[in-house]
């Protein structure tokens, strides 16, 4: 079981702060193509990898990043400073 977080408007898109999956996605990548098939709003939030950043038990991380052990996953928007 891994606990997925939602940050900003993937939030939104998707309705939900958090959520726990039961999964046998290898990566980050194999997890998102599974959350996608979730519904509408899943597969909104997901249409353009490139605006979502993720981070695995709260280290930044590529949608490459393997997922065994892992309990936590979190996507968010791209940071910006100022």
């Amino acid at each position: 079981m891994i606990d997925v977080l939602y940050f900003a408007w993937l939030r939104e898109r998707i309705g939900l702060r958090r959520e726990s999956v039961e999964t046998q996605a290898a990566t980050v990548a194999d997890l998102v193509a599974e959350l996608r098939t979730r519904g509408e709003g899943h597969d909104l939030a997901f249409a353009d990898l490139a605006a979502v950043r993720v981070a695995v038990d709260q280290e930044l991380a590529a949608f490459d990043a393997p997922l065994r052990g892992v309990r936590e996953v979190a996507f968010f928007p791209p940071m910006t400073g100022g």
